[in-house]
């Protein structure tokens, strides 16, 4: 577990899985090869031998009267097209709670998109049926992201919409919000299309101080280094290139603090533009309670 301060607002993170290697299905220009010479990953982002290490997990945003989770993860029990993703038997909800949020305290839950690996806990199992996890919860989904997924595309990771998405609507849970709505004073949804259609990031801010959430909109810390690299699950990729070089171009050498949904630890950082016009990660600079 992770735990960052942005203003009043404190960021945790919740792990449900890292992986080293395994990751070309998602990123398959980042052949070992051609990212050993992107010396700055090793060793956090890459190993030795050039393997990716990635993340999985959520982050939730305590801002004092608001507790939201960023992105469920993949989920226990969920039949998965990816071998390391079916049928899941985590402690995520052990894990939450000792980070001091038993799933009863959520308030908002809140999906940059809805890929598998970003709803899978918005429900668990109990007695055979698909049940909200967090109760008294409102789950927030973007109305263009929703009427994608509704219109029955489908994902060809995995589908997670009839037992991870569809029960919480059924419940009466799911707000459609805008792309760009403001949650709360302190936190804000940014339209960042490409990767989906109706994929968001998320902006906080909070006594001066700001931070970042990509969701998807990178997968790697690798894509700083090469822009042109798309993940094979952007449904544009020319999109998801060009939102991509927004978001860093925007934060570069600001002080906005920078979370990678699927960054492995320390998965924050600073971006910093290097003089061929690639962005690379700083995270030495960062206030990191582990």
């Amino acid at each position: 577990m992770n735990t960052w301060q942005i203003g009043d607002v404190k960021v945790t993170r919740i792990v449900e899985l890292e992986m080293v290697g395994g990751t070309r299905f998602i990123l398959p220009d980042a052949a070992p090869d051609a990212v050993l010479p992107i010396r700055w990953l090793y060793p956090n982002f890459m190993n030795e031998k050039g393997r990716l290490i990635m993340s999985v997990h959520a982050l939730v945003i305590d801002t004092g009267d608001r507790r939201i989770i960023v992105d469920t993860c993949i989920g226990n029990d969920k039949e998965r097209e990816i071998p390391g993703w079916n049928n899941l038997q985590t402690s995520f909800l052990k894990d939450l709670e000792a980070a001091g949020y038993p799933p009863d305290t959520i308030d908002t839950v809140l999906c940059t998109h809805l890929h598998v690996d970003h709803v899978g806990w918005n429900t668990m199992l109990v007695e055979g049926e698909w049940v909200p996890t967090f109760p008294n919860a409102r789950y927030l989904i973007a109305d263009q992201e929703w009427e994608h997924w509704n219109g029955g595309d489908g994902d060809k990771y995995g589908e997670a919409f009839d037992d991870s998405v569809k029960p919480v609507f059924d419940a009466g849970l799911v707000d459609l919000v805008r792309v760009d709505a403001e949650i709360c004073d302190q936190v804000k949804l940014v339209p960042t299309p490409g990767h989906t259609p109706g994929h968001v990031s998320i902006r906080i801010s909070s006594k001066g101080q700001e931070a970042y959430i990509t969701g998807d909109a990178m997968h790697h810390p690798c894509q700083m280094a090469r822009l042109d690299w798309a993940s094979s699950a952007d449904a544009d990729k020319d999109a998801a290139i060009r939102t991509r070089t927004g978001i860093l171009e925007g934060l570069a050498d600001t002080e906005t603090l920078m979370f990678g949904t699927h960054f492995a630890s320390p998965s924050a950082g600073y971006v910093k533009r290097e003089a061929d016009g690639s962005f690379w990660l700083d995270i030495d600079a960062v206030d990191t309670d582990v």
